[in-house]
């Protein structure tokens, strides 16, 4: 069946509402910089020259280009999932939703920079040095505290990005009627073939959290320090990358080339599920080993940590594959 002209427009809904999630971002964290260092605000001068270091701005602009990866993925899945639930046709009958979504994201973006952000700097301020629970708690018992804080911290910061994604989303999609079965199978929604749209979210959120979990660890851990620009940036840039290619991979082979639907949203838990069993599967590998090496008297040497070190990416990446393939597989199996 030929798609009208609006059914043409709604079949981009997507596309557009991951472009305006990034674009709102990326204007966001501009205009944040832009007031942080401009000349005249008495910080500036401190801001620029702590900008200008490999080991502030190398971590920053990753984080943050891996937090767009994701806002926009999520966008996209809402689109998707909208079009697959109710239609090219009941999405274009929708009143300007691409209007209604850039304005409630933008209202939450602004709730998080100016009220949840501020918010969350104040509690942190609580347990640094000098802070309400700095004396009470003590300094070993701060030690532990602080990467607890932090980690928590990072934890809420995605939870309101997900959440403000879906809030946006839902002010611009409500209304949309639900179509006929005979409706949806005609309205095969536009977009890249199901197969690889079904890999490219998965591997997108999966690389998005190996990144959001190493900017986490990196707030309390010192394993970048010491390296320079280059090796920082290779840090920075290979794991999130070497994830995103074996998460695709794994879930490419747990997807079957004859869906009909991307059903987006399976694939998002899909990755979730095989990023957290990946972590607890290396975090108990590594002690595994640890616990053998101690026992055996191993690790004399620096050949030993560089054994251990190849042989948990190993480890890693032959996890990231399976289980991202057999959570991918379970999860759409009903559509095999």
């Amino acid at each position: 069946m030929t798609a009208t002209p609006l059914q043409s427009q709604a079949l981009r809904l997507p596309r557009d509402l991951a472009l305006i999630t990034v674009a709102i971002d990326a204007a966001m964290v501009l205009l944040n910089m832009a007031v942080r260092l401009w000349p005249d605000s008495p910080e500036s001068e401190q801001l620029r020259s702590a900008y200008a270091l490999p080991g502030v701005w190398i971590p920053m602009v990753c984080s943050i280009a891996m937090g767009w990866v994701l806002s926009g993925t999520i966008a996209w899945c809402h689109g998707r999932n909208a079009l697959e639930r109710h239609g090219a046709g009941s999405v274009a009958e929708l009143p300007q939703p691409r209007m209604r979504y850039a304005a409630a994201y933008v209202v939450v973006l602004l709730l998080n920079f100016y009220a949840l952000s501020p918010l969350l700097y104040d509690l942190q301020l609580l347990f640094m040095p000098g802070g309400r629970f700095h004396e009470s708690l003590g300094f070993t018992s701060m030690r532990a505290a602080m990467p607890v804080f932090v980690f928590l911290q990072s934890v809420a910061q995605l939870i309101v990005l997900v959440l403000g994604i879906w809030l946006s989303a839902w002010i611009a999609l409500r209304g949309a009627r639900a179509g006929s079965a005979d409706a949806q199978a005609d309205e095969v929604p536009g977009g890249p073939p199901t197969r690889r749209a079904v890999a490219l979210v998965a591997a997108s959120v999966f690389a998005s959290l190996q990144m959001w979990s190493g900017a986490a660890m990196s707030r309390w851990s010192s394993m970048t320090q010491g390296l320079d620009g280059p090796a920082l940036l290779v840090a920075w840039l290979v794991p999130p990358l070497a994830a995103f290619g074996l998460a695709f991979w794994g879930a490419w082979l747990g997807a079957a080339p004859v869906f009909s639907r991307v059903r987006p949203f399976r694939a998002v838990r899909a990755s979730v599920l095989a990023f957290v069993l990946v972590q607890l599967l290396c975090i108990a590998a590594g002690l595994a080993w640890l616990a053998m090496a101690v026992w055996l008297h191993g690790f004399n040497s620096a050949g030993s940590l560089v054994g251990f070190a190849l042989a948990l990416v190993l480890v890693y990446t032959v996890l990231t594959v399976v289980l991202t393939r057999a959570t991918v597989r379970g999860l759409y199996r009903r559509y095999l």
